[in-house]
C-alpha cells in the first residue's frame, strides 16, 4: 500500500513530467514509465474517443506492442474501457478473469490462476465531457485497497487531461485535413477526366483518342493549340488519368517568369548561391519527382534554359544552382505552346535537338471555329456554372443569341467564350440570354461576320422574324400559343409569318 509521502512524490513527479517535455506524446510515456515504477503497473494505456466515429483507441501505452495497440480499438461502451468512456464513472476488477466483460482486445494478457491480474480504468475529462481513459494494470495483491488506487489514479487523469486535450485535437485537426486532401484529390480526379473536356466534334474525339493512347504511358507530351484552346485542361487529363495520378502535379508557366528567375524556379538553387539565395529552394523538378511537371508556354524560354531542359529529359538528372551534387529525377514531362517551333527551329532561337525529345506525341487542339458543333454545348456548360454561381435561374439562350455565338470567329477561342456567357450571365435579369446581352464585339456585323443591318426597316425586320421564329420553337408551332407569348392578336401573327416567309409547320 502506498504511504501518503510516496503519493505526493508520485504527483510531484507527474507534475514535473508533464511540464518538462514540449512533445506531448513522450510527456504522457514518461508518465506511465513512473507509474510502472511506483504503482507495480505491468501495462498501461492512455485511450481516446474520436467522436466523429465513436471509437476508442490506445494514443500511449507502456508493456503493450505496437501491434497490438493498433488492436486495441473499442466503440464507445464496448468492453471495460468503452463503458467507462460512455459513463463517465472509474471501475476497478480485482481479477480479471473472473470478469466476463473484459475483451482483452489487445491480446497482452495472458492470465493464469497464480498470475492474476487487477485492473484500474478512470475517465478523462474535458469540463464534463470524457474524452479518453487511463488503464493501468497490477498484479493482484488482497492487501491492496483498489478503491484508494481508482482515486490516485483519477486525480492523475485530471493533471494529464490537458496534455490528452491536445493529443484530441491535433489528432482530429490530422483526420479532418486527410479527409479534405482525400476529398480535394477526388475532386480533382472527376474535374480532369477526359470526359469532362467538353466537345463530341469530330476534331475533339481525336484529342480524347490520342491522350488515351498515350495517358498511361512515361512518355513526352507537347500540347499545341492557340491561346484559349484548353491546353492545360489536357494536361490535368494526362496527369490524372496517368500511373502517376498519386504523384505530384506541377505547374510552370515558363512565359510567367523572368529571365533571371526561371532556372533557379525549375532546377533551385544552393544557399549563398546568388545575391538573395539566403536558404537553399527545391525546383519544379525536384517537387514534381514521381509525378508530373506542366511546362506551359515552353517556346518563350532561353537558349540556356533550353540546354538544362535537354539534360533532364535526356539523362533524368540536374544541378542546382551554385551545387555540385548531381540529382536524378524521376519526371514525365508534359508541355504546351501556341508558337510555331519548327520555325523558331529554323531562326535558331530554339534547340532542334530539344524540339524533338519534346515532340515525341504531339497533340494538337483545333481552335473554336474549326470545332463550331461545340459552341452550344461549352456555352450551355458555361451558362449552367455561373448561373448557379451567381444564384440565377436562366434557361436557355434566344435564337438570335445563338446565332451570334454561331457566326462570331472566337480568336480568344474557349476563353473568350467562357467570358462572354459569365458576362451575359450578370447582365441577364430574365430567363433567357439574348443578343443584346452578349458583348458588342459579338453584336457588330464586322467582328461578328454577321449580316449587316443596312436600314432601320430592314433590322426592325430582322428582330421580328427571329421573334417569330424564337416564339414558334418555344410552342413547337403552336400559333395561338406563340402569339399570346408575344403579346399580340394570332391575325397579326399570321400576317407578319406570311411577310416573313416563316412556315409554322417546320416547328411541330
Amino acid at each position: 500500500m502506498m504511504k501518503k509521502k510516496e503519493e505526493t512524490t508520485l504527483l510531484y513527479e507527474i507534475s514535473k513530467a508533464l511540464n518538462e517535455h514540449l512533445r506531448l506524446k513522450k510527456s504522457l510515456y514518461t508518465v506511465l514509465d513512473i507509474l510502472s515504477n511506483s504503482m507495480e503497473m505491468v501495462r498501461g494505456t492512455i485511450s481516446i474517443l474520436n467522436p466523429l466515429r465513436d471509437e476508442i483507441s490506445i494514443e500511449v501505452a507502456h508493456g503493450i506492442s505496437k501491434v497490438a495497440m493498433e488492436k486495441g480499438k473499442y466503440k464507445l461502451g464496448e468492453g471495460i474501457t468503452g463503458q467507462v468512456i460512455q459513463s463517465g464513472k472509474a471501475v476497478a476488477i480485482p481479477k480479471i478473469s473472473k470478469e466476463p466483460q473484459f475483451l482483452n482486445r489487445t491480446a497482452s494478457r495472458k492470465s493464469k490462476q497464480n498470475h492474476e491480474i487487477s485492473f484500474i480504468c478512470v475517465p478523462i475529462k474535458k469540463g464534463n465531457h470524457v474524452i479518453g481513459a487511463l488503464s493501468v494494470d497490477k498484479p493482484f495483491d488482497p492487501s491492496y485497497p483498489l478503491g484508494k488506487g481508482k482515486k490516485l489514479l483519477s486525480v492523475i487523469a485530471t493533471m494529464i487531461a490537458r496534455h490528452v486535450i491536445n493529443l484530441e485535437t491535433i489528432r482530429l485537426e490530422k483526420e479532418k485535413l486527410r479527409e479534405e486532401n482525400k476529398r480535394l484529390k477526388n475532386e480533382l480526379e472527376n474535374k480532369y477526366r477526359i470526359n469532362n473536356i467538353i466537345g463530341n466534334s469530330n476534331k475533339m474525339r481525336e484529342v480524347y483518342q490520342m491522350i488515351s493512347q498515350v495517358a498511361k504511358s512515361n512518355a513526352t507530351v507537347l500540347v499545341r493549340g492557340e491561346s484559349g484552346t484548353g491546353k492545360e485542361l489536357v494536361a490535368n487529363s494526362l496527369h490524372y488519368n496517368s500511373l502517376r495520378s498519386k504523384g505530384p502535379f506541377v505547374k510552370v508557366n515558363c512565359a510567367a517568369l523572368p529571365i533571371n528567375l526561371i532556372e533557379s524556379e525549375l532546377f533551385g538553387h544552393e544557399k549563398g548561391a546568388f545575391t538573395g539565395a539566403v536558404k537553399q529552394k527545391l525546383g519544379k523538378f525536384e517537387l514534381a519527382h514521381k509525378g508530373t511537371i506542366f511546362l506551359d508556354e515552353i517556346g518563350s524560354v532561353s537558349l540556356d534554359i533550353q540546354m538544362n531542359l535537354l539534360r533532364v529529359l535526356q539523362e533524368k538528372e540536374l544541378e542546382r544552382i551554385g551545387g555540385h551534387k548531381t540529382i536524378r529525377v524521376d519526371v514525365r514531362i508534359v508541355t504546351a505552346t501556341n508558337r510555331n517551333l519548327e520555325r523558331s527551329v529554323k531562326k535558331e532561337t530554339f534547340r532542334h535537338d530539344l524540339y524533338y525529345r519534346l515532340n515525341v506525341f504531339p497533340i494538337y487542339l483545333p481552335p473554336l471555329r474549326e470545332r463550331k458543333t461545340d459552341i452550344l454545348l461549352l456555352a450551355d456548360h458555361f451558362l449552367e456554372t455561373y448561373g448557379e454561381e451567381n444564384n440565377k435561374d436562366i434557361r436557355r439562350f434566344s435564337t438570335p443569341a445563338i446565332d451570334m455565338l454561331m457566326y462570331y470567329h472566337w480568336p480568344g477561342n474557349v476563353r473568350e467564350l467562357e467570358n462572354c456567357i459569365e458576362r451575359a450571365v450578370l447582365l441577364c435579369q430574365e430567363k433567357v440570354i439574348h443578343s443584346y446581352h452578349l458583348p458588342p464585339t459579338l453584336q457588330t456585323g464586322t467582328e461578328s461576320d454577321t449580316l449587316p443591318v443596312v436600314s432601320l426597316e430592314a433590322a426592325v425586320e430582322k428582330v421580328e422574324r427571329d421573334m417569330l421564329v424564337d416564339a414558334l420553337k418555344n410552342t413547337r408551332g403552336n400559333v395561338t400559343q406563340a402569339a399570346r407569348l408575344l403579346k399580340t392578336t394570332v391575325r397579326k401573327f399570321t400576317y407578319k409569318s406570311q411577310k416573313y416567309g416563316v412556315d409554322y409547320r417546320q416547328y411541330r
